[in-house]
């Protein structure tokens, strides 16, 4: 004997069909997994916060505080709102500004290096090999090589 089960009213396949507002209210209610994303004055008060600060150690903790979130949920509406984890994202413009400075030649790698928050030259050398795909001293040459005055195209 077979019975063939139909889902009930409080089964799980049914509580994702809740209705798109909540009733009474006007206001839309999120899904259960979807879980947003930083408001824009927040992301905004975060990244420069970042920017000013890419010399100095930045956690996580850190970060979350300049927003008042816990770290936990802080990281998760970075991520949605970004598309990366916050520490992607400080490693990228770490490597960006270093991009820019790598451009004057009176710095050195490794004042270079400090300026944008590595802790020792070596370490800015991998990071930067493993996001650009070539070392700071190699972009350093290519951007001059490609600068050159009287350089032409052909």
């Amino acid at each position: 004997m077979t019975t063939t089960q139909t889902p009930s009213a409080g089964s799980a396949g049914l509580m994702w069909a809740a209705p798109a507002e909540a009733p009474n209210s006007g206001r839309a209610v999120r899904a259960r997994g979807d879980i947003g994303s930083l408001p824009s004055c927040r992301l905004r008060r975060v990244t420069e916060y970042i920017q000013q600060n890419l010399d100095k150690d930045l956690t996580l903790a850190e970060l979350a505080a300049v927003v008042c979130m816990s770290p936990y949920h802080f990281a998760r509406l970075f991520r949605c709102s970004t598309g990366v984890p916050p520490h992607r994202f400080v490693v990228r413009q770490r490597i960006a500004r270093a991009r820019a400075c790598l451009a004057t030649p009176e710095l050195s790698i490794a004042q270079i290096s400090r300026m944008v928050g590595f802790g020792t030259p070596s370490h800015f050398t991998t990071v930067f090999h493993r996001v650009t795909g070539v070392t700071p001293r190699g972009y350093r040459t290519g951007y001059w090589r490609e600068d050159r005055p009287g350089r032409e195209g052909g």
